[in-house]
């Protein structure tokens, strides 16, 4: 099995900053991409926060560009997100995910999720 847990939520004034990490743990061989969603209050869907591959690619949500700061450290399979000028429509619950081979005889890459960690931002 494969567990992702996410820190570093909480409640903050707008302006301010946070960092949410992510650890991936269990039986991992390797991890192709790490990254970050967002789900609104009220909405089903998640969406893009932020994404970044082992090489160090990333990728972000237009809502976040020049905001938010992903990167990760590969030796302990663990990712992070700093969020700084944070916006009270930046209040959402914030899901971990990776991309995880568990042996080095799994065809593909398999599909993990956090349980989410709540970002509210008051104005």
């Amino acid at each position: 099995q494969v567990q992702l847990v996410e820190s570093g939520g909480g409640l903050v004034q707008a302006g301010g900053s946070l960092r949410l990490s992510c650890a991936a743990s269990g039986s991992i061989f390797s991890i192709d991409v790490m990254g970050w969603y967002h789900q609104f209050p009220g909405k089903r869907e998640r969406e893009l926060v932020a994404t970044i591959t082992g090489g160090g690619d990333t990728k972000y949500g237009d809502s976040v560009k020049g905001r938010f700061t992903i990167s990760r450290d590969n030796a302990k399979n663990t990712v992070y997100l700093q969020m700084n000028s944070l916006k009270p429509e930046d209040t959402a619950v914030y899901y971990c995910t990776a991309d995880v081979k568990r042996t080095f005889f799994s065809g593909t890459y398999s599909n993990y999720w956090g349980q989410g960690t709540q970002v509210t931002v008051s104005s």
